[in-house]
């Protein structure tokens, strides 16, 4: 495959609630304006009630499926810990991790029928996976809220894709709601300074 029609292969993961379509939505509509090919598609799982949720964003000159290829993954965001860690299978060699130092413990372990793998990105780091681990909610809670820790990772993972960050800023301003706009670009900034180490 040459470098012109190489497609780039974004994975999202991620419990309901924690806005991970919201941000492939944005990652896509960022990825449009940049002018590449997107396809995108998601698993919703039972979302509404913290089920796993799965979104697979696919970039490049011209893109056939939307679908990520067990295996192939370039870049995954994981919004959770113990998500991330069950999502590496996904990962092509050498890929990058972007993930929230978030636990969000299922029925199951917090009745004590399953243990919980608070160790999960220590276990994605000696995987041999390039890992960039975010306090996302913490840096939301300084934008103005909580939750636009999704916001927060999408800039900490700008840094590995090919677009300007003032695209990054416009797509924000044209598509969130205007009250919302300031806290987001907010989110986003503060993202953007972690993904930089």
């Amino acid at each position: 495959m040459t470098e012109a029609s190489k497609v780039t292969n974004i994975l999202l993961v991620g419990v309901g609630g924690q806005g991970t379509i919201l941000a492939s939505e944005l990652l896509a509509h960022v990825l449009l304006e940049a002018g590449f090919d997107v396809k995108k598609s998601e698993v919703h799982g039972m979302a509404q009630r913290g089920g796993r949720v799965v979104s697979h964003v696919r970039f490049g000159k011209k893109v056939y499926s939307s679908l990520i290829v067990k295996g192939e993954a370039d870049i995954l965001v994981g919004f959770e810990m113990a998500e991330t860690l069950r999502s590496i299978e996904w990962l092509s060699p050498g890929a990058r991790v972007i993930a929230e130092n978030k636990a969000i413990l299922p029925y199951t372990s917090l009745v004590g029928q399953s243990a919980y793998p608070f160790d999960a990105l220590e276990k994605v780091r000696k995987a041999g996976f390039h890992i960039t681990v975010v306090n996302g909610e913490e840096l939301a809670a300084a934008a103005g809220e909580k939750k636009t820790a999704n916001v927060v990772l999408m800039g900490a993972m700008a840094h590995h894709l090919p677009v300007e960050r003032g695209i990054w800023e416009e797509t924000i301003r044209k598509n969130m709601p205007k009250k919302l706009v300031d806290m987001n670009l907010k989110a986003f900034a503060l993202g953007w300074g972690e993904g930089q180490v």
